[in-house]
């Protein structure tokens, strides 16, 4: 399960710094912000495919989540073009609220002790579902703001994290208990 710790590590990594950059940029809607937005759902796509490669539980959920993050890139890319902050934040929340029930079923799947009980992962996925749909109003009202996507990033990333802590920590107490 290393390869499962270091692609949780990375992804939540990568997304701290991801939440980061967006922190600074967001407003205006430039071709920079555009380009962040359009690379946060393809950041799920290179962790979930090296996620199935690792061949861990739930690698049909994990394929589906893989082409609807893929399907979200390019929806943030139109929705940009097309109108503006609205649209961007609603396609956000649609794929927020479908890619964090995938996620939580895969977190269900993982529940096994050696791979941490995924508690992270569950509360992570359950506040997506949560996020995405409040994200839906905001989008069709009178002044839409990606600024909630700055702590939904910054959260999730801190989630994966806390989840390669977890699994490191069970991977040396197993290892201890072997040593004994």
């Amino acid at each position: 399960m290393s390869s499962l710790r270091r692609i949780y590590l990375v992804r939540g990594l990568v997304a701290l710094v991801w939440s980061g950059a967006f922190a600074l940029l967001h407003t205006p809607l430039t071709g920079l912000v555009v380009a962040l937005l359009v690379i946060y759902p393809l950041i799920d796509v290179v962790a979930t495919l090296l996620d199935v490669r690792a061949g861990t539980p739930g690698r049909t959920l994990q394929v589906f989540n893989t082409v609807l993050s893929g399907l979200a890139a390019v929806g943030l890319g139109v929705a940009a073009a097309a109108g503006g902050v609205g649209p961007v934040l609603f396609v956000f929340g649609l794929w927020a609220i479908v890619s964090g029930l995938a996620q939580l079923v895969v977190a269900l799947r993982r529940r096994s002790p050696e791979l941490g009980r995924q508690w992270p992962l569950l509360i992570a996925g359950t506040l997506s579902v949560i996020a995405g749909g409040s994200y839906i109003p905001v989008a069709l009202g009178d002044s839409p703001s990606l600024v909630a996507l700055i702590m939904y990033t910054a959260a999730g990333g801190t989630f994966f994290v806390v989840q390669a802590g977890i699994l490191a920590w069970k991977s040396r107490r197993a290892k201890v208990s072997l040593d004994r």
